[in-house]
């Protein structure tokens, strides 16, 4: 299992547009539609200390090939794009890095 790992930077003044795109990913069950195994997303929290503008949201693939097919269906997912635009037109989201990673259990 490979782990996709995307770290936003946030508009901090934008967290509740932000939550709203992770909770549509999640609820919409558009990520284990399109072949996501999602772990989750993850919000900074207020008040603990640390930055508050960067989320993280980690996504488990069986294959590198599972994770391209993955990329194929959510461009052509009409949730996906939807849920995309709005993201783009709140402009929540600053910045996006994504890695991958194993897990050692």
């Amino acid at each position: 299992m490979i782990y996709h790992c995307i770290r936003y930077t946030i508009d901090r003044h934008k967290l509740a547009d932000f939550e709203a795109y992770a909770r549509k990913w999640m609820e919409g069950d558009i990520l284990r539609r399109c072949g996501a195994k999602p772990l989750g997303y993850f919000l900074p929290k207020k008040g603990l200390g640390g930055a508050d503008n960067i989320a993280l949201a980690l996504l488990g693939f069986e294959s590198l090939a599972d994770y391209e097919q993955y990329r194929a269906k959510l461009t052509n997912d009409p949730d996906s794009r939807a849920n995309l635009e709005a993201a783009e037109k709140s402009r929540c989201i600053l910045t996006e890095e994504r890695s991958y990673f194993y897990r050692i259990e």
